[in-house]
């Protein structure tokens, strides 16, 4: 029954946010979809920022999950750093995934403040996926692990501002800027060829 609660108000949350476009839905809208109590909610969560940060964290193991079985399919160790950037970018470019995405890329700042050391781990989880997939270019195999990490590191957050630049503009990449994003990744981790 409490996991049951759980997926419903987390469920209801998502529905909300994506219906409203907006981070921060009023606590009694929340209870309203649910059908529970403010005493009930709060068994659950210890505020409505700690439900937001739940949430960002599924969405970025959920988007981990969707990078996995993308690049999965790469032929080449760029072939799926390249697949990640699109899988990446994809959030911006499907409306489904762009409307309940675009409220935590807003309000990532208030999130990342409220709960540092959480918010660090959601966004670790992708950084290390990335840097597993640095780490089998041939240039990197006896790099320090810190250089890999560094270089990962960059290809998210040039990734991640793009996104973000997109779901704020409610825009979507073109294949050419995201051609261009590639090969800037390709030049920048010293890849000529695959």
């Amino acid at each position: 029954q409490y996991t049951a609660q759980i997926d419903r108000i987390v469920d209801a949350t998502l529905d909300l946010i994506e219906r409203t476009g907006r981070l921060d839905p009023p606590l009694r809208d929340v209870l309203a979809a649910t059908g529970l109590s403010t005493q009930a909610f709060y068994r659950y969560f210890q505020s409505k920022d700690e439900l937001l940060l739940l949430l960002l964290d599924d969405g970025r193991r959920k988007l981990q999950s969707y990078l996995d079985h993308r690049i999965a399919k790469g032929r080449t160790p760029f072939a799926r750093i390249e697949t990640w950037i699109e899988g990446v970018l994809a959030q911006a470019a499907r409306d489904d995934a762009a409307a309940r995405t675009r409220p935590f890329v807003v309000h990532q700042a208030r999130l990342s403040e409220a709960f540092p050391e959480d918010h660090r781990a959601s966004i670790d989880l992708l950084i290390d996926q990335l840097a597993a997939l640095v780490a089998d270019l041939p240039g990197h195999a006896s790099a320090r692990p810190a250089d890999v990490r560094r270089d990962a590191e960059a290809v998210y957050q040039l990734t991640f501002a793009r996104l973000e630049a997109h779901l704020i503009r409610q825009s979507r990449p073109t294949p050419s800027e995201i051609a261009h994003l590639v090969d800037f990744a390709r030049r920048g981790l010293g890849e000529t060829t695959d």
